[in-house]
């Protein structure tokens, strides 16, 4: 990766966790709009467009990863043959993916970093004391909160928008920023207005009653 992409995502990286370092309790405020106390549960999360926008992202990430293997392939199989993707590009998009979101994020930390999800916390009805990310002696054993899986694979496009032609480069930052924020924010603003909106259509069935 280029030095403009990693000052991107370092600068990223920094503000958000010097954000909910410094102000841990943020993490619940985030989170509790989406809570029912009746059901001790998460509703929304159930919903089936929150299941396909996971798969849309999924499919992103896959459209992207996919043309590489086939260049490596390719590149073992018929190795005087030219490909598209030159295989240190592709092995340079393979190997971040495998170690970014694939060791780093769901083999190493999510297993040995003993944070418990949301739902598992007491504040939200579970038996697990809630701790900010900084914080690895959670209560949970395994597949925890941090990191979160699915805007890890999404922040991964940083590492196809470093290999963008310079003009586009920029451009292809932009996006890559985007996307991964979009997978870990957008979902939360949509889930918020979707409550407001079923909030609003109760009281007026009530006022009408």
């Amino acid at each position: 990766m280029n030095r403009t992409g990693l000052v991107i995502a370092l600068s990223v990286g920094v503000v958000v966790g010097v954000v909910f370092g410094v102000m841990p309790r943020l993490d619940l405020a985030v989170s509790a709009p989406f809570y029912d106390p009746k059901t001790h549960d998460f509703p929304l999360n159930g919903h089936v467009w929150t299941q396909y926008a996971r798969n849309a992202a999924r499919a992103l990430i896959t459209l992207l990863i996919v043309p590489a293997g086939l260049a490596l392939l390719g590149r073992i199989l018929f190795p005087r043959r030219r490909i598209l993707i030159k295989y240190q590009a592709a092995l340079f998009l393979i190997g971040t993916l495998a170690v970014g979101p694939g060791l780093l994020t769901n083999s190493l930390l999510k297993n040995h970093w003993g944070r418990a999800r949301p739902i598992d916390v007491t504040e939200f009805g579970g038996s697990s004391r809630f701790t900010p990310w900084w914080d690895p002696r959670g209560d949970c054993p395994i597949n925890c909160s941090f990191i979160a899986g699915e805007p890890a694979g999404a922040f991964w496009t940083m590492a196809p928008a470093a290999l963008a032609p310079p003009q586009w480069r920029l451009l292809a930052y932009g996006a890559a920023l985007a996307f991964g924020s979009a997978v870990g924010v957008l979902l939360f603003v949509i889930c918020v207005l979707v409550m407001l909106f079923y909030k609003r259509l109760f009281m007026r069935e009530a006022e009408s009653k």
